[in-house]
């Protein structure tokens, strides 16, 4: 069978640790979290969480990361599916590896996302969100392939999580496996070192949990940010899956 390369584009504080799980769990198919992270740690000199081990264990030229997304798909297995974060290709990448792989986003309300972001830091910057770069890379891919490629609003896929990866399947042209729908618990050991700190919810998941509307408040000093976050969720929404 022909390999088949699927970029999964979300910022943080979205479900996308849980669409990995999904992903990793067909028989077909091996995953990689956030393969550009140790570049990003490195290049900008962000203090995240055990941004040290991650620089050490990751690969921090992008060249070699392109290279590896786009060879030989390892294990015997012909989809690979890649969890993306939109902040961690930072301008300087070269975006020409793009056409190489079956880009499509996932969205979540910046409400939503900035609730859950300030439990963890409580001043993030907008570049942090990756709602810009998402729209950016969004437009970039649209124009290249002169057609819209597939969205998933988060609340979505938890209201009803085989509908939502039913469509997705179908969008990137790989047939739907009952077993997307449900996976084991606890960490993985395709998960990055950084996933002790981050994925302890998902952990302890075995399936999409029900959608749980979020009314909080947004900080005063994240209005503005706010705004400009929504204005570029609200322009990739419209053409989302449903």
């Amino acid at each position: 069978m022909q390999p088949i390369r699927i970029a999964m584009w979300s910022g943080p504080r979205n479900i996308s640790t849980a669409m990995m799980r999904a992903w990793g769990n067909r028989p077909d198919t091996v995953v990689v979290d956030e393969p550009f992270y140790a570049y990003y740690l490195k290049a900008t000199g962000k203090k995240h969480p055990c941004a040290d081990e991650v620089i050490a264990a990751g690969e921090i030229d992008w060249r070699k990361v392109v290279a590896q997304l786009t060879g030989p798909i390892p294990k015997g297995k012909h989809i690979l599916f890649q969890k993306q974060m939109t902040h961690h290709l930072l301008p300087e990448v070269d975006r020409q590896w793009l056409d190489a792989v079956k880009n499509c986003f996932l969205i979540r309300d910046p409400r939503e996302v900035i609730a859950s972001y300030v439990k963890k830091r409580e001043a993030p910057a907008l570049e942090e969100l990756g709602f810009v770069q998402q729209a950016e890379i969004f437009g970039f891919v649209r124009t290249r392939r002169n057609s819209t490629p597939p969205i998933l609003d988060a609340k979505d896929v938890l209201e009803n999580p085989e509908r939502m990866l039913r469509l997705l399947c179908e969008a990137v042209g790989v047939e739907f496996s009952e077993s997307m729908l449900s996976w084991p618990p606890g960490l993985q050991e395709t998960d990055g070192i950084w996933a002790k700190h981050w994925y302890g919810e998902v952990a302890r998941s075995t399936s999409f949990r029900p959608y749980r509307a979020k009314h909080a408040e947004i900080p005063a000093h994240l209005r503005e940010v706010h705004e400009r976050c929504r204005e570029c969720y609200e322009r990739l929404y419209e053409y989302r899956l449903c």
